[in-house]
């Protein structure tokens, strides 16, 4: 089936963690990796993130550089790539910040058929597009974006969708960046372990990047 290429990003501790146990939003990157970050946002086609992100963190999901934004209209592209959220309950609220109608396209909420009839964002908002009953078909999802013209999806959290692209084999890039730093105790989210993973000791990941970025490690892995 044809689907989109798709590029994880992910940032944790030391010891694994995707965030500590308090409200606040736990920074695990720095400046200079947000603008890659951002970078990578430049150059795609579609951003997507759980619904528990959209309910943590409330991005817009957005390109932030003006000239990168500048250069993809110059190009014949929107500003900044097709918003996606994966939703299985559909319970987002329709007050979070990537739909507000006036940051442009509307943003894709795959969902159940039992969450499309839970979703509470207008179609001014939200294009909502049921694939499956009670979970989301993430392959059917990927190829409702292939169908859309989409080419490389980046993902970009949080761990629950993270883990269910990696158990599903669907991922083709992983970026991971790992703060110089252990939570320990006051670790949270992480990703949800589900065995086995089809990334296996016999069929490893294969390392193409690793790099200082200040004091945050960069591995970029891609299918082996």
């Amino acid at each position: 089936m044809e689907r989109p290429y798709v590029i994880v990003s992910a940032a944790m501790s030391l010891d694994g963690f995707l965030d500590d146990d308090t409200p606040e939003r736990l920074v695990l990157s720095n400046p200079a990796d947000f603008d890659r970050v951002d970078a990578v946002r430049a150059s795609v086609d579609a951003i997507a993130v759980g619904a528990g992100t959209v309910r943590a963190d409330d991005p817009r999901l957005l390109v932030r550089s003006e000239e990168r934004r500048a250069a993809r209209v110059a190009a014949g592209r929107p500003a900044s790539p097709l918003r996606v959220v994966f939703s299985p309950s559909g319970e987002l609220d329709p007050g979070a910040r990537l739909f507000d109608p006036s940051l442009g396209e509307r943003v894709v909420v795959y969902t159940s058929a039992e969450g499309l009839r839970a979703l509470p964002v207008g179609p001014e908002a939200a294009e909502a597009v049921a694939v499956g009953d009670g979970e989301v078909d993430l392959a059917a999802a990927l190829a409702d974006l292939a169908g859309r013209g989409v080419e490389r999806l980046l993902v970009e959290g949080g761990g629950v969708v993270h883990t269910a692209f990696f158990s599903a084999d669907l991922v083709d890039e992983a970026h991971v960046a790992v703060a110089p730093f252990l939570l320990g105790e006051r670790g949270g989210a992480r990703f949800v372990y589900e065995a086995p993973f089809p990334q296996s000791p016999r069929r490893p990941l294969r390392l193409v990047e690793a790099r200082a970025i200040g004091e945050v490690a960069l591995l970029v892995y891609r299918r082996g």
